[in-house]
């Protein structure tokens, strides 16, 4: 049976990785804890380490998909699977798309994180288009703004993704 299977017991991987955020806890970092789970069988671990690296992005399960990328050779992680102790984020959500995760569970929710401290609420309206003004964005034209994708589509070398 694949991992990804709809009948498949998700439970021993999030109690692991519950742990992982609770130790993690314990040696001075965020509450959150990932896996990821290659074809393989291989287990990659994340912590949260944003404030020991002082990386807003290093989300438990940025580093969980940082840990099996490089451990694997391969920026394409088809057929993992994303197991985290805590409801992904906006960006951890589109990391783990970047890396072509097949399926993601997560055991305490959103309001759970929020609760504590950790409100994503602000992202999602903000991504819903309700909140434009918490980081405007704008588009500037400049005549060479196409440069880089013609590198790209000519070189002959590129490695696609």
């Amino acid at each position: 049976m694949s991992q990804a299977s709809e009948n498949h017991d998700a439970t021993p991987y999030l109690q692991q990785a519950i742990q992982l955020a609770i130790r993690n806890v314990e040696d001075g970092g965020g509450p959150f804890g990932a896996l990821v789970v290659t074809l393989d069988g291989s287990i990659h671990e994340g912590v949260n380490r944003v404030t020991r690296d002082n990386d807003p992005t290093a989300h438990a399960e940025v580093v969980a998909i940082r840990t099996a990328a490089s451990s694997t050779a391969t920026f394409d992680l088809s057929g993992a699977v994303l197991y985290t102790s805590c409801e992904p984020c906006p960006l951890c959500l589109s990391a783990a798309l970047w890396a072509r995760i097949d399926r993601v569970y997560f055991a305490a929710d959103r309001h759970g994180a929020a609760a504590a401290g950790f409100d994503d609420a602000l992202f999602y309206d903000y991504f819903a288009g309700t909140r434009p003004e918490l980081m405007p964005v704008a588009h500037e034209a400049v005549p060479t703004s196409d440069a880089p994708f013609e590198a790209w589509r000519a070189n002959a070398q590129r490695t696609e993704y």
